[in-house]
Order: structure tokens, then C-alpha cells, then sequence
């Protein structure tokens, strides 16, 4: 799934507006993650876990086990995986629900086979996440409804322009990410439309009106 939606931001026009708001949301959810990660510690879902010891004290072996985690993008198949621990939410849940409501949200609607195959890609990810025994039930399901919420959430205040000015009867603005949504919104009034073009100028499949595609103004 996340490869059909970077396919997909491939060739859509507005692509810095979408990145902005997938970075924001990702980042976002992220950080709630570290938060749940921090304030609860889950044993581990499965038998096939091999978890390295605790270390305390020693700053040097800790940054070893940092470039170690990094060096390899935190992957169990490559090894950097060792760690025990950060289980709720799923992290892996986050990105298969979140690529999966992009691609909703900006691909043309006549694409609802398209849609359908991602949310069945989705929903199989999420399976094999529970079979594996790599989470547990509640990761997942904690994982999908923040992730959701969040989306509608932040699409919601985007695309009410009224949403976007902080005001009394405005609650939605007391959330604590206001100001950086501001900030990321400011260009754009409107809804973003879902057009797409040929990224390269060769060859010429279609020539045009150049579009601005981290700036959107509404001309009604």
C-alpha cells in the first residue's frame, strides 16, 4: 500500500501541499506513539522475540545500539530489530491505515477498484501484523482509530476555511498542533483538487498552465 500512494504522489499535481500534511499527520502520530511506548510497557506477543538485555549506565554501549538501530532502518530482517517494548500502538498499523486514507482522499473517485484494492491490502497487512504474533490485538486496533481520527481531523479543518482562524466558538483550534497546522495551511484556500501530470518535461505528454504546487487559492 505505501508503494501504490508514493506512485500515486508521484505523479499528482499538488504534491508539497499532500506532503506537508502526510509529514504533519505521520509525525504527529508518531510522537503519540512514543508517548504510549513510554507510559506503557507490554510484554512481548510472541515467543520468536529475541530481546536484548538492559543496560544501565553505560552511555557508550546505548549509542552503539542507536547507530545500530539506524544503520539498519530498525528492521528485524536486517538485525537492528532487537529491542522489546514499543509495541503500543503499532507503528506498522499507522502507515497501512494512513497511506491508505491518502490514496482515498486523492485519487480520482471513478478509481473505486483502486480504492478497494488498497483497503484490502490494508486489512491483510494488518492481519499478517496479528499473525506473526508482532502485536497485539489492541496495538492494532488502537493504532487504526487514532490514525483515522486524526486524518479527519486534520482534512476537516483544512477544508473549512472558517476552521483555519482561531476564535471562540472554534474548538477544534485549542488542539496543541493549531499553530504548526496553521502553518502548513496558510497557502492554501480551498480544497485541493485531485489532478495529476506528467512530472518530467519529457516527453511533452500534456502542456499547460504551469501549476504552483505548494500554494492553492480559491478563485470563487
Amino acid at each position: 500500500v505505501t508503494s501504490l500512494f508514493f506512485f500515486l504522489f508521484f505523479f499528482i499535481s499538488c504534491r508539497s501541499i499532500i506532503s506537508r500534511r502526510f509529514f504533519c499527520i505521520v509525525g504527529t502520530l508518531y510522537l503519540y506513539r512514543c508517548i504510549t511506548m513510554y507510559v506503557t510497557t507490554l510484554p512481548v506477543p510472541g515467543m520468536h522475540f529475541k530481546c536484548s538485555p538492559k543496560l544501565f549506565g553505560d552511555w557508550e554501549s546505548h549509542l552503539r545500539r542507536i547507530m545500530k538501530l539506524i544503520a539498519g532502518g530498525g528492521l528485524s530482517i536486517t538485525g537492528s530489530h532487537n529491542m522489546c517494548g514499543d509495541y503500543l500502538y503499532s507503528g506498522h498499523t499507522v502507515i497501512l491505515t494512513l497511506t491508505y486514507l491518502f490514496i482515498k482522499e486523492y485519487s480520482p473517485r471513478r478509481l473505486w477498484w483502486y480504492h478497494w484494492l488498497c483497503w484490502a491490502l490494508s486489512m491483510v497487512g494488518m492481519f499478517c501484523i496479528l499473525l506473526a504474533h508482532d502485536h497485539y490485538t489492541v496495538d492494532v486496533v488502537v493504532a487504526y482509530y487514532i490514525t483515522t481520527r486524526l486524518f479527519w481531523w486534520y482534512h476537516t479543518m483544512a477544508n473549512q476555511q472558517v476552521l483555519k482562524e482561531a476564535s471562540q466558538t472554534n474548538l477544534l483550534a485549542r488542539v496543541w498542533w493549531y499553530k504548526p497546522f496553521q502553518y502548513f495551511e496558510k497557502n492554501v484556500q480551498g480544497i485541493v483538487p485531485r489532478s495529476y501530470h506528467w512530472p518530467f518535461p519529457w516527453p511533452a505528454l500534456h502542456r499547460g498552465r504551469q501549476v504552483k504546487y505548494s500554494r492553492l487559492v480559491n478563485d470563487t
